[in-house]
């Protein structure tokens, strides 16, 4: 990741210039010498436009043994170029026998951006790259035990408390849909307790959130088409690394805002005992679910996870989940769905929140007539409906085990992007991570 240093409180407001100097100038210097050139951020343009500027920027020196000048740059551009540059920095190396290292690795700034601003933008791409390198680790490196580990490590780093169940405290508590999806699997579920419970925290009950931690799905029995079906599947853990990120960047940044992150996670696979259509499961709340489709197994291992907050007595409940492909069918790969029953200023706030770091989020109908959707004829409830509205059908599923305000995020567009040119980077997105940060910083819940 790329080092920004800060060389100076005052800056002049006026054009914002970004100049890059080779490593052994005594000087930066402006594109006139040989040594160094200019950029130069047009009036009129959006933040997203800066930040998408800036990977052009960080496309052209990565190669280069250069260092770059930020100066005379108001705050907002200056900070979105910034993010910009941070986060198309990031490369998924690690399975390289000889990874390569960028040579372009530092930023000075000599704008109008604070210290404590730098603090928080090297935070954000922190947060963002752990959730892009676990979305895009195979699961030959990555299955649910280690997907646990990684946001033991997480609550070492920034200070929150970790804990995960293993399989038998499972079974202890009667977790039916993630036991059952988990039955195909010769490696065992877990379920994983993340709480940051700052002493200042301004809610007085938790928010949690609920993330799906499918760390490979083949469709189970119900068996997907290999070709570009099964073979980004690796990354249907997105939900479950996204709302990991989210608490680890609340915690570095000391947010006074108490969460929880509730992470049940398994593969999908169809061997040994795997439970198959037609098998009625008992959840964790007890409601009975009829399967008819074993790839619909987000929405099984989530219920419980939903059910199981409860405890918490939260005042709101938010999960992601990369949980359908109506969702990337219905507005592609450029937003999130949202839904919920939650009040409408919660929408707002999360619409807002979406528009300002350009993680956007479109609200999708809610309504109780889609609940006939998934009533089964011989179970209290079935796991999936009928052809249309598939985003909110599951939704509704998902509904009945949450009794606090609740919003559901469906990310299967955005999480997962095939070498866009910008910087949200290619494979794993960490789609979210800015967008419930920017929400949690922003309001009172």
């Amino acid at each position: 990741m790329l080092v920004l240093t800060k060389k100076s409180k005052n800056s002049p407001q006026s054009a914002v210039r970004f100049i890059a100097k080779s490593e052994n100038a005594k000087d930066f210097e402006y594109y006139k010498s040989k040594e160094g050139f200019e950029f130069e951020i047009q009036e009129g343009q959006t933040l997203e436009q800066i930040r998408i500027h800036a990977h052009s920027i960080e496309k052209h020196l990565h190669d280069t043994q250069t260092s770059l000048l930020l100066e005379n740059g108001n705050a907002e551009e200056s900070y979105a170029l910034l993010e910009g540059l941070l986060l198309s920095s990031y490369r998924f190396t690690q399975h390289f026998s000889k990874p390569e290292t960028a040579k372009f690795n530092e930023v000075v700034v000599k704008a109008a951006v604070t210290q404590a601003q730098i603090t928080e933008l090297e935070n954000i791409a922190k947060a963002v790259f752990k959730t892009r390198d676990l979305v895009n680790t195979p699961v030959s490196h990555l299955n649910a035990e280690q997907l646990a580990q990684a946001v033991v490590e997480m609550g070492k780093e920034a200070n929150f408390d970790v804990k995960v169940l293993e399989e038998t405290q499972i079974e202890t508590l009667k977790m039916g849909g993630l036991l059952a999806v988990n039955k195909g699997s010769i490696d065992q579920p877990t379920f994983t307790i993340a709480e940051y419970k700052p002493k200042n925290a301004k809610n007085k009950q938790p928010i949690v959130l609920v993330g799906k931690g499918v760390v490979y799905d083949t469709g189970g029995l119900s068996l997907k088409p290999t070709a570009g079906s099964m073979d980004t599947m690796k990354g249907d853990m997105a939900g479950a690394a996204t709302m990991a990120a989210v608490i680890y960047l609340a915690a570095l940044q000391k947010l006074p805002v108490h969460i929880v992150a509730l992470l049940p996670a398994t593969d999908n696979r169809p061997g040994g005992n795997a439970y198959a259509p037609g098998d009625v499961i008992t959840m964790f709340d007890g409601t009975t679910v009829e399967v008819l489709n074993t790839d619909a197994e987000g929405r099984m291992i989530l219920a419980d996870a939903l059910a199981y907050s409860k405890k918490y007595n939260p005042s709101l409940v938010i999960d992601a989940a990369t949980l359908t492909g109506a969702a990337l069918r219905a507005i592609g790969t450029e937003a999130s769905i949202i839904m919920g029953n939650a009040e409408d200023h919660i929408f707002d706030a999360l619409q807002r929140s979406g528009q300002a770091v350009h993680e956007r989020v479109v609200r999708f109908p809610f309504w109780d007539d889609y609940k006939k959707h998934m009533k089964s004829k011989i179970a209290d409830l079935k796991n999936i409906g009928g052809p249309n509205a598939g985003m909110i059908s599951a939704g509704k599923f998902l509904e009945h085990f949450v009794s606090a305000p609740y919003v559901h995020m469906d990310i299967a567009g955005p999480a997962w992007l095939d070498a866009p040119e910008n910087y949200k980077g290619d494979g794993g997105t960490g789609a979210g991570v800015r967008m419930l940060y920017h929400f949690l910083k922003t309001n009172n819940i």
